[in-house]
């Protein structure tokens, strides 16, 4: 009996003592951990807690630390990333309006310094200032737009749109310039009509980036295209040109808000890097989606993607 009562108090005290040395263990992890928590909060690293243990708790705690970590990483990327757009942004917003004020500028000191100016002068200075302040104004209209767009304080109704009526009367009215700079045009339109669910003026405004952008990078190709194709579900709307094209390591650039298509093509044109990004939103207001591929000096497509209707 005597010798039971001593197995008993030894498997007690052994008890004891194990799990004094697991609660201990457990105090040390949780103390590391913390300890590697604030590091990697101070440090801003992109390090994980790694303890190895067999505590189910504690493991379940080390799985939601370590998805916590990588979304403060990826939030952390996200801000840094928006952080260089938006100084990249206030340099072209900087470059975009000290260019057209500073001849603004001139032209009024020359009408106030020039008293002797004639009248055909005055006029052609007066002019300037118009044109240039018009080029002000439409600035700073393109990103109240994008801020509109992005704060969802926009008024799209989705109807019925003919997608072919839309293309047409876009194309035609780029015709002229495009003619006059010795471009041909390549328009593949169906003649029947096809429908898409979306916003005419949306996609007015979609095409008209679309092609000004063709005009402007793809001249050097002295071709620009417009294609309209379905299937069962989708209308496709292909704007190409056969310029410079897009290195493959901007293409994925191309879309973000103050990237400029300058940095990858044509350095002599210069924009705030907007165009594409109100492009895409607009189209993604639809519904829809927005592609590109660019093989250089063969061809550049960007490829609209609209749900299509067919009642």
């Amino acid at each position: 009996m005597i010798i039971f009562l001593l197995l008993m108090i030894v498997l007690l005290v052994g008890i004891i003592i194990f799990q004094v040395r697991v609660k201990k263990q457990q105090n040390a992890s949780i103390q590391y951990m913390h300890q590697k928590l604030q590091a990697i909060i101070n440090e801003q690293s992109s390090e994980k807690i790694l303890v190895p243990t067999a505590n189910q708790e504690l493991q379940q705690l080390l799985i939601a630390m370590n998805a916590l970590l990588d979304h403060n990483q990826r939030v952390l990327a996200t801000h840094r990333k928006m952080e260089s757009s938006m100084k990249k942004m206030l340099a072209n917003i900087s470059h975009d309006l000290k260019t057209p004020l500073t001849v603004v500028l001139g032209y009024t000191e020359m009408l106030q310094l020039k008293q002797s100016l004639s009248e055909e002068e005055q006029r052609r200075l007066l002019k300037g200032v118009h044109s240039k302040s018009l080029e002000v104004l439409k600035i700073i209209h393109t990103f109240f737009d994008l801020a509109k767009l992005e704060a969802g304080d926009t008024d799209y109704p989705m109807t019925k749109i003919n997608v072919n009526e839309i293309c047409r009367k876009n194309i035609l009215s780029f015709y002229d310039m495009v003619t006059s700079m010795g471009l041909e045009i390549d328009i593949a339109i169906p003649e029947m009509s096809v429908y898409a669910f979306g916003n005419e003026e949306a996609l007015d405004r979609v095409l008209n980036n679309l092609l000004s952008n063709a005009v402007a990078y793809g001249a050097a190709g002295n071709i620009i295209g417009l294609t309209v194709r379905d299937d069962d579900t989708n209308i496709f709307i292909d704007v190409w040109d056969r310029g410079k094209g897009i290195d493959e390591y901007h293409i994925d650039n191309v879309f973000e808000r103050m990237y400029t298509l300058e940095d990858s093509r044509n350095k002599s044109f210069q924009g705030s890097g907007l165009g594409l990004t109100i492009t895409k939103r607009l189209v993604e207001l639809m519904g829809g989606s927005i592609q590109l591929s660019s093989i250089p000096y063969e061809k550049t497509i960007f490829t609209v993607s609209l749900k299509r209707m067919t009642y």
